[in-house]
């Protein structure tokens, strides 16, 4: 691969109108030399992405000039950060020849650090597929909101309308109601009484027990049963029991699935040591995550498309995470309530009118990877 200087950063040789720029010595300067900044990003870029806390980037052997594309994830991209907010990197970086006819696996690199994923062009593919929020997100970004974006990236954002499907309806759905569900659940340890207590966490003990199959061995010669009784603790007045029949089931995934359990129960009853200040932080931001996922999916289901900066939504998301929706008792008031479920109804409704196909169009799909990772075989990439 050649490369010549361009400005303060280096363009590739033979690339089409949309030029993948990537500074070997600084991210800084593909900003620079890309030109899709905002100004009020530029100081934060010019003293972040020169710190030695993102050498990484460049340093990486999977990363570098691998990189397809990166972007600010997180609340910069959803018009909803302030002075507080970290800087979210999410990415989609080539899988390297010995993936593709070797024996290597690159998934994906995370530093925690810095908060940055980059996901391997083959991974990201399957989660795209899936209709996976956080991933679909990415190809939708405002263009100042990209640092790095190759030709190849470029492309997969062309041919976003391949991966969309009516699996919208139970990815963002689904995630949504993850956000329902803790925003549920930090209001029962604070609020209830004992015996609606022991109900969410019995309702959070269920949903982790329809997952079980998913990750130990299936329950095919047994069961497993948790309900709600009088309790036989002299302390509580409702409790969580469990009953049981296995017969030949692996004694590790037995533990496990006990420990699950556990881990849920614990974390109801580590109320004492809890920070309420920065507990009612990220409940707010559930909140309105849990709004946003409802619009951004209704808008996939009724346009054929993904916008991360929902401009007109905007004011609504701060106010939700700036607490505005909330009561002086730490509630969130009944117009918030009515608003999630206005927006589940709205997203059911778009979802039986919408003309998405039912799953991603996988012929198109795998043409379009298998023509991608060809050239890395051959050393075509430009």
């Amino acid at each position: 691969m050649k490369w010549r200087h361009c400005g303060s950063g280096y363009r590739c040789r033979d690339t089409p109108d949309l030029p993948r720029y990537f500074a070997f010595g600084s991210i800084r300067s593909a900003w620079h030399a890309y030109s899709i900044r905002r100004a009020p990003f530029t100081a934060m870029f010019d003293t972040i992405l020169q710190q030695p806390a993102y050498q990484f980037l460049t340093t990486h052997p999977q990363l570098g000039p691998n990189i397809l594309l990166l972007g600010l994830s997180g609340s910069i991209a959803y018009g909803t950060d302030n002075e507080k907010s970290d800087l979210d990197l999410r990415g989609i970086t080539l899988n390297p020849k010995s993936d593709l006819v070797g024996l290597t696996r690159f998934e994906q690199y995370i530093d925690r650090d810095t908060d940055t994923v980059i996901y391997g062009f083959n991974k990201c593919i399957r989660l795209l597929m899936e209709n996976n929020p956080g991933v679909l997100e990415l190809l939708g970004l405002n263009r100042e909101h990209y640092l790095v974006l190759h030709p190849i990236g470029q492309a997969l954002i062309q041919n976003t309308s391949l991966f969309l499907s009516k699996r919208i309806l139970h990815t963002f759905g689904d995630y949504a109601d993850a956000q329902l569900r803790r925003i549920q659940n930090a209001l029962a340890r604070d609020t209830y009484p004992q015996a609606e207590k022991e109900t969410h966490i019995l309702n959070s003990v269920r949903h982790a027990i329809h997952h079980f199959n998913e990750r130990y061995r299936p329950f095919e010669s047994g069961s497993l049963c948790v309900y709600l009784d009088n309790a036989v603790n002299p302390e509580l007045e409702k409790e969580i029991f469990l009953d049981t029949t296995l017969r030949h089931y692996p004694l590790r995934d037995y533990k496990n699935i006990l420990k699950d359990m556990e881990s849920i129960i614990r974390g109801y009853d580590k109320l004492g040591n809890r920070n309420k200040k920065k507990d009612d932080y990220h409940l707010n931001k559930h909140a309105m995550h849990l709004v946003r996922l409802y619009l951004q999916g209704i808008d996939i289901l009724k346009n054929h498309r993904i916008r991360t900066w929902d401009e007109e939504h905007i004011p609504l998301f701060l106010d939700i995470k700036n607490g505005k929706y909330r009561t002086a008792d730490g509630m969130f008031n009944e117009a918030f309530f009515q608003c999630v479920n206005t927006l589940k109804e709205e997203m059911a409704q778009a979802a039986k009118t919408c003309t998405l196909p039912e799953e991603p169009k996988f012929d198109a799909i795998h043409a379009f990877v298998m023509s991608i990772n060809e050239k890395v075989i051959k050393n075509e990439i430009p």
